[in-house]
């Protein structure tokens, strides 16, 4: 057995597509436990009824959120989507079975995936995470040797990472008494240095070892901290390094995320006139009533004219695609495949 995490944040037309594509892809032994932080119950009832085997979970701060939600599209009260229920991610994980997929709501399977043959190969060769998806970014994933493990599996020998000691690497990623700035002029790192790190972690669409991530996640204190969490990931890692599986890859990508949404105005704030509250207001009440299919466009994206037709009554279609281009713009420049 092996437990599926979706952590969940007023999105249920996003959660409802993540759960059809496990549905649809993933086979094998698992259980699928969602993690939500302020959806609203008429939405999660929804979810109820259409997934019944999927086991809801409710954050601390549930209740506040979801009258937040509720009350925002007459007083555009802000909801704080900064105050980020960690420990409530990390205790869930931490009771759960050995291996883990911990993803989000706006996450989908594109591809079939055996989780029972990806928790026996991890047990095989004491694997810590093995990636399904990395947004598209193959340029990235050449730049590391490979070696194959089974017909659909490889390893990874991540490159070019120093693992110094714990201060000097924490110096490193937060250029603590200018350390980093010091390599950069020796050069001895450079503006991509930081970014080879992910080859050890992956947020949004990883099978873990159960340790693993908790040593990842380890001290996040209410936020997502990525450059402490690379950190912890290249101390776990140097400790493994011996083993040259500890890093895998499925051969064919099997995730996917959306660059046209965001869980609240919380995040990707670029100074366009596009509410992030507004849209999954207006998206999630067309669900409810049936008007949304969750599947359209299936396994790309939504397409942006359906969006639009639920939404151009309400908002600048023309802010909207402002927004989630540059959103997109800044993954495509890291070489990020985007369609």
């Amino acid at each position: 057995m092996t437990s599926i995490f979706i952590k969940s944040f007023n999105r249920a037309f996003y959660l409802d597509r993540c759960l059809a594509s496990i549905y649809k892809n993933v086979s094998g032994s698992y259980h699928i436990i969602i993690l939500d932080d302020g959806t609203p119950e008429q939405y999660l009832e929804k979810i109820k009824n259409k997934y019944p085997d999927a086991e809801i979970r409710k954050s601390e701060n549930h209740s506040i959120k979801t009258t937040l939600v509720a009350e925002y599209p007459v007083s555009k009260k802000d909801i704080n989507g900064h105050k980020i229920p960690t420990a409530f991610w990390y205790e869930n994980v931490k009771n759960a079975t050995d291996y883990v997929i911990v993803t989000e709501d706006d996450v989908w399977f594109t591809q079939p995936v055996n989780i029972d043959q990806l928790r026996q190969h991890a047990r095989l060769h004491q694997i810590g995470l093995i990636k399904l998806g990395w947004l598209g970014n193959h340029s990235d994933m050449k730049a590391h040797p490979k070696q194959e493990i089974s017909e659909n599996l490889e390893a990874i020998s991540p490159s070019g990472l120093r693992l110094l000691p714990r201060p000097l690497m924490e110096a490193f990623f937060t250029n603590r008494f200018k350390f980093f700035s010091m390599m950069y002029k020796l050069r001895l790192a450079d503006h991509a240095s930081h970014r080879k790190y992910w080859a050890l972690n992956s947020i949004l669409m990883g099978f873990f070892d159960k340790n693993y991530w908790l040593e990842i996640w380890s001290g996040m204190d209410g936020r997502v901290d990525e450059k402490k969490q690379l950190l912890n990931a290249a101390m776990a890692y140097k400790k493994n390094k011996s083993n040259p599986n500890f890093i895998a890859k499925l051969k064919t990508e099997a995730m996917r995320t959306t660059f046209q949404s965001s869980a609240t105005n919380s995040y990707h704030s670029y100074g366009y006139g596009f509410d992030a509250n507004v849209f999954n207001h207006l998206i999630n009440k067309a669900w409810l009533q049936g008007r949304f299919d969750a599947m359209e466009n299936f396994p790309k994206d939504f397409s942006r004219p359906y969006l639009n037709s639920f939404i151009e009554d309400h908002m600048d279609v023309r802010e909207f695609a402002k927004w989630a281009d540059h959103f997109k713009n800044q993954y495509t420049t890291m070489g990020c495949t985007i369609d």
